[in-house]
């Protein structure tokens, strides 16, 4: 009786950095979002709370939003890069599933736009030295590429033509603006500065528009800014419980399956979910929440996966609503949530997503 049910969950609207969220820090943007998963929940408490977080200040912003929530528990935080949300989902259900404990809050946050500078400390100077903008994912001497030549490289290499990324940008701009249309994000999103609706989506746009963007990695790469994420801010959680607890409560939920990690080679960083979503996948889920970091090498994986791109974020990804790194593994459950459990759109769904250093997280996913 200790299978991991996620029985609530809910997000932000996704803010471009520096854009409408740019005042919050990562706690102002988190806290909200806890309280109101809880709320939905119907729960006075949980055991603990764990939150992904990639560039915040540090100190452990799990604590401090749980505490700024006002609930009294430890708090932790993870830090699996891109796949931070959907580790600290993981690591919640293992421990509904270790006995540990019977509710907690989990999911992720990040403030591209509150970010804090970073700088080496070099010879023991106490002054900073060489400002940075990330930090490594893999030993220099194996191989750390930034991300978006890794796309490049993934993409030419995976035979992804320039013509389907952007035929597969279009379509999660064009799912996402008619979702928005729709009200299908309206019960999932959690008023925060009075933000309620996600910043990146745009209408208008076609594959023909598409094709006067330039490579914007390498010289003759495919990745542009049009079939590539965004840099964003926002917050996601679920609260996830025991399946006692779920009894007890009797409410629809989500039942997590299966979930696996993986990593491969840091060059080819974002096919590391290819191994995950290969261990939890059975047979062809209903839908598929996949965060599309680069429309080539998001196809890439879904290639190798064996997985029909077109049961591939049915709302839009995270080419429209975009990337808020910490925070994209846990809008993939979000999402998933609000498809299946929410709309009844299936029975079935995965959540994966690729990560810096060459490393991926899946999830299998069923209603309960």
């Amino acid at each position: 009786m200790t299978t991991p049910v996620v029985i609530a969950a809910r997000r932000t609207a996704i803010g471009n950095a520096h854009g409408a969220l740019r005042g919050l820090s990562v706690d102002e943007l988190a806290a909200p979002v806890l309280r109101a998963a809880l709320d939905d929940a119907g729960l006075d408490a949980v055991d603990d709370v764990v939150l992904g977080n990639v560039f915040g200040p540090g100190g452990n912003p799990a604590r401090v939003a749980a505490l700024r929530a006002g609930l009294a528990v430890p708090g932790v935080t993870v830090d699996r890069q891109c796949a931070s949300g959907l580790a600290a989902i993981t690591l919640a259900a293992s421990m509904i599933r270790a006995g540990d404990a019977e509710a907690v809050l989990a999911g992720g946050v990040e403030s591209a736009s509150t970010a804090p500078f970073r700088a080496w400390r070099r010879d023991g100077s106490t002054e900073p030295g060489e400002f940075y903008s990330r930090a490594p994912f893999a030993p220099a001497e194996i191989g750390d590429p930034d991300m978006g030549p890794a796309a490049d490289l993934v993409a030419r290499e995976a035979g992804v033509s320039r013509e389907r990324q952007d035929a597969f940008a279009v379509r999660s701009h064009t799912r996402a603006v008619a979702a928005q249309r729709a009200g299908r994000f309206d019960a999932e999103i959690v008023p925060v500065a009075g933000v309620v609706r996600d910043e990146r989506p745009r209408e208008g746009f076609t594959v023909e528009r598409l094709t006067r963007f330039r490579p914007a990695f390498t010289p003759e790469g495919t990745a542009t800014a049009a079939n590539s994420c965004g840099i964003n801010d926002g917050a996601a959680a679920v609260v996830v419980v025991s399946e006692r607890v779920w009894r007890r409560l009797g409410v629809p939920g989500l039942r997590l399956v299966g979930s696996a990690t993986s990593a491969v080679d840091p060059n080819r960083l974002g096919l590391g979910a290819v191994p995950a979503m290969r261990a939890v996948l059975e047979r062809e889920p209903d839908v598929v929440e996949f965060n599309e970091a680069f429309a080539g090498q998001a196809l890439a994986c879904l290639d190798a996966a064996g997985i029909d791109e077109r049961i591939v974020s049915p709302d839009g990804g995270a080419i429209a609503l975009g990337h808020p790194w910490g925070a994209s593994g846990a809008v993939l459950v979000v999402r998933l949530f609000g498809t299946l459990v929410r709309q009844r759109r299936g029975a079935r769904g995965l959540a994966a997503l690729s990560a810096g250093g060459g490393v991926g997280v899946a999830t299998m996913w069923e209603t309960a």
